[in-house]
Formats: structure tokens, sequence, C-alpha cells
């Protein structure tokens, strides 16, 4: 399980705000609240936190998908959104941003913190056993570093465009149907559609290039080569 560490919640509801810094807190982590998006900017910049939890629907000119894509510019925090709009284009629109996960209101509290302590998780350094880099032709995968590297020089990812492409590259040559790769990545029980994967395949494709060999396999998944 990921240690505890600072979260930033950027919330203008003080009653959903106050019940996430509940749970969070009995978790051991430190929680720093922020009421809109200008105020959750300076907050992720002053406290270097392991994971921000973000509201779309925030007051103001910075909604909640211009913080997200503000903090990709300059961060890899692993974001989870949390917002009342359930509809796909929205969950695209913040997986394509960078989100890791995405969680629609009314949520279960117990689940939102079950799901920082599987971002967090994935998070740490490889356990015992596991390979530090993995390979891929031209791309490495540094999990003890969590970075990826295309002929040595580091590309951006979110951490939940790392974990793919690490299990991917951990099962290089198989072909992983899209529901596979969900729960691997994203957990067993994770709620998502297999559009969540299609998403993120298509922002590693765009950042790694051609030294990606990801082949769309029809009618099951993708398969690194």
């Amino acid at each position: 399980m990921g240690e505890p560490g600072t979260i930033v919640v950027v919330e203008d509801d003080p009653h959903i705000a106050d019940l996430i810094d509940m749970y969070l807190r009995r978790d051991g982590h430190r929680v720093v609240q922020a009421v809109d998006g200008q105020a959750g900017l300076d907050a992720v910049e002053r406290e270097r936190p392991r994971l921000v939890i973000l509201d779309v629907g925030l007051p103001g000119t910075v909604d909640g998908f211009e913080v997200c894509r503000r903090l990709r510019a300059a961060s890899t925090v692993p974001v989870m959104i949390l917002t009342a709009r359930a509809e796909e284009i929205d969950r695209v629109l913040g997986f394509e941003l960078g989100a890791d996960d995405y969680v629609t209101k009314p949520f279960s509290p117990r689940e939102l913190a079950a799901r920082v302590k599987a971002i967090l998780r994935r998070a740490e350094a490889p356990g015992p056993g596991q390979p530090a880099v993995l390979e891929a032709g031209a791309v490495e995968v540094d999990l003890g570093r969590r970075e990826a590297r295309v002929d040595g020089t580091p590309v951006a990812l979110t951490a939940r465009e790392l974990d793919l492409l690490a299990h991917l590259a951990a099962n290089r040559g198989l072909a992983l149907s899209r529901q596979q790769l969900l729960d691997a990545v994203w957990g067993v029980g994770w709620y998502g559609d297999e559009r969540t994967v299609d998403v993120h395949v298509g922002q590693l494709r765009k950042k790694l290039g051609p030294a990606l060999s990801l082949t769309t396999v029809w009618g099951v998944g993708y398969r690194l080569d």
C-alpha cells in the first residue's frame, strides 16, 4: 500500500471537501484544501503533494480541466478528477488532459479512499524480484525512478500512462485485451469503460512516437512488440 503523504483537494463545496479530508486523514494523509483553480495550482506548487484530487466544476475562470492541463504541463503528480459530470466525453477529455482516475459524484468516500491507496501503491518503487528497468526497443521504463525514456531521453508521462506502459512492457509480445489491461492497471472492479484504455494508448503513441512499437490487435486489444 502507498505510504501516507500530502494530498491537495481542490473542491469548492466545503461539505464534500471536509468529507474527503476526514477519510484521507483516517488513512494518515496530510490534506491541504483549496477552493478554486488558482488556489489549487498554488497549493500544488507550494506543497509538492503525492496526489491531487480535483473537482471539475470550480468557480472562476480556471476550471478543473484547465487546472489539470496546467499541472500536466509542469508536473507528473497523479490527478484524480472528481465531478458531477458523468458523460463519456468529459471522462475522455479528463484522461486526454492527463488525469489518472475519474470519480463521479455522488461517490462513496470509502471507494475514493481505496482508489487513492491504489494510485499511491502503483507509484511506489518496484518490490524485490522486480526488474528495475523494462525495455522495449528504444523505449525504457525505469520503475525505480518512475520514468520513461526513449533512447535515453526522459519523456513525461502521467502515472497511469507509465503504469500502462510498464504492464505492456512486462508482457512484451503478448496480446492483452482491454479488460486485462483495465484489471491490471486500473484495478479489478474499476467501473470505467474500455474506451479509457484506448485514450491512454493514444497518449502513449503521441508522446513516445515511432519508438513505441505498440500494435492494435483487432478484436482483442494491444500488443507491445
